[in-house]
This record gives structure tokens, C-alpha cells and sequence, in this order.
């Protein structure tokens, strides 16, 4: 069983909404896990896999990266819209910024602002910031009283994924990082990684696939730990159930991966 509830977390210089799910019992300080989210902000699913990783034994935090004025701009509905004009966007143009800000120019008024918000999410300056409210995230769940400061783990999906990426080079004391379907790190910030790396992504998700091997290949010559898998067939997003991508069997594998890559790296339970 666990206990769930909104509260609110310091970011890098703001306050950030966020859910927090703690295991009933046995009593005692746990490992800790930072759930980070997708585009749609720490919805239903998240919250959901919150409270799986609470009751697997975590205390678990899952903090909106988007409070403020992004929260109102990317709802489901917006982002929606947004990714409906992408799919019709030529290959790679969020990876370019200046053709992005050209594409969001050229859409209906109604679209722009999802846009520009989608765009400015995937900007690395804005990520680089979002890495640093991570930090601020993860040095006040280590605070937390049920939490083993020593055994902190992150995960995220989709942007959350990137993000999640983004923390291991940032944070020296995380000790374990899953990426779900999300994209690598500057290949420069790798040699700052200092935890274990786990990646989890869709065969058919080439745009973010196609550039795993890039990112095995600096972590390898980096000396650091990044292990991971490819599921045949499976699209983006196959990890979440409340979407049409969702692909059960890979859903079920890749959950079981995650158990087992933090039991090796954070332990479980009340004890390391």
C-alpha cells in the first residue's frame, strides 16, 4: 500500500507542483525514485506509475517540470494540436531551431502557441534549466524523512526521458537513470555521468532510436554504464497504457527490467 498527495517542491529558483507516493509499511527509510514526465505534465498515467513504484517498495516523486504558464498551454488538448502539425512537419525540424520557429510561423493562429511552447521545451537551454530544477527536486527528496539519501534513482518518459538523461549529468549523487523513449544527452555532458544508465525504446521510434547507438558508443568510451533494449514492433510512448501506442507485452518486460536494474543499483525495500 502507499499514500499519495499533492505537494509542493523547490525548483531551481521556483516552486514546483508535484505528487508524492510513500509505502505504508514496513516503516523506514526507502530508496527514492523521480518520476519525471511526459509533454502532458504529470497526468493520470504518471500518477499512476508513481504509486507502481510506491508500492513496489520507492518513495516516489513525480514534480511539474511546466508549472507556471506552460502548464495552461500544453494541456492534452493543445499538445494534441501540436502533435497533430508536427506528424505533418518534415523529418528533424524540432532539432532545428530556426526552422522550427519558421514551421510555427506558418500554422493557424491557433496552433502557434503549442508550438512555441513544444518548441521551447525542446530547446537545450530550457532543458539545461530543467535539469537544474531536477537537482534542486533531488536534493530535497534526499531530505525527506522515509528516503535513504544514499540510494536516489530518476526515470522519465518520453521529454521526461531526455530529462531523466539529463539529470545523471548533472546530479553526482543519483545512482541509478532510465530513459523511456526519450533522447540522449549532449554527447559532450557525458563524461559528468556518474550513474548506472538504463534505455528502453520502441523499434519504430526511429527519430529517437537511430540515435542510441551514438549515445552507447560515448558512454562506453566515457567508461560509464548504459545498457539497453529495443523492443521489435514497438512504436513511441509504448510504455503507457492510456495511450493507443501502448504495447502490453513490451509495457510488461520493460517494467520488469526497471525493478531489477534498481534493485542492483538502489536496492529495495527498507535495506540496501
Amino acid at each position: 500500500m502507499a499514500e499519495a498527495r499533492k505537494v509542493t517542491v523547490p525548483g531551481e529558483g521556483r516552486d514546483l507542483e508535484a505528487w508524492l507516493a510513500v509505502p505504508k509499511e514496513p516503516a523506514g527509510r526507502r530508496p527514492a525514485v523521480i518520476v519525471i514526465h511526459e509533454i502532458f505534465g504529470p497526468d493520470a498515467h504518471i500518477q499512476d506509475v508513481t504509486g507502481r513504484f510506491a508500492r513496489e517498495g520507492y518513495v516516489a516523486l513525480a514534480p511539474n517540470l511546466f508549472t507556471g504558464e506552460l502548464q495552461s498551454i500544453l494541456s492534452p488538448e493543445n499538445v494534441a494540436l501540436g502533435m497533430k502539425a508536427l506528424a505533418e512537419a518534415p523529418a528533424g525540424l524540432r532539432r532545428d531551431p530556426s526552422k522550427f520557429a519558421d514551421f510555427t510561423a506558418s500554422q493557424p493562429p491557433a496552433r502557434r502557441p503549442v508550438l512555441g511552447a513544444l518548441g521551447k521545451v525542446s530547446s537545450p537551454p530550457v532543458q539545461a534549466g530543467f535539469a537544474k530544477d531536477l537537482l534542486a527536486v533531488a536534493r530535497h527528496l534526499r531530505a525527506h524523512p522515509r528516503v535513504d539519501p544514499r540510494r536516489t534513482g530518476s526515470v522519465g518518459f518520453c521529454f521526461g526521458g531526455a530529462m531523466s538523461a539529463r539529470l545523471a549529468t548533472v546530479d553526482p549523487d543519483l545512482r541509478a537513470a532510465v530513459i523511456f523513449y526519450g533522447q540522449s544527452p549532449p554527447l559532450e555532458s557525458v563524461p559528468q555521468v556518474r550513474a548506472p544508465v538504463l534505455g528502453l525504446y520502441g523499434e519504430e521510434d526511429t527519430g529517437i532510436t537511430g540515435q542510441v547507438p551514438l549515445f552507447a558508443e560515448a558512454m562506453k568510451k566515457a567508461g560509464k554504464s548504459f545498457r539497453y533494449h529495443v523492443y521489435p514492433g514497438a512504436r513511441h510512448a509504448f510504455f503507457n497504457d492510456a495511450r493507443p501506442m501502448y504495447q502490453p507485452e513490451a509495457a510488461r518486460d520493460a517494467w520488469q527490467r526497471v525493478l531489477e536494474f534498481y534493485r542492483e543499483n538502489l536496492g529495495n525495500g527498507a535495506h540496501p
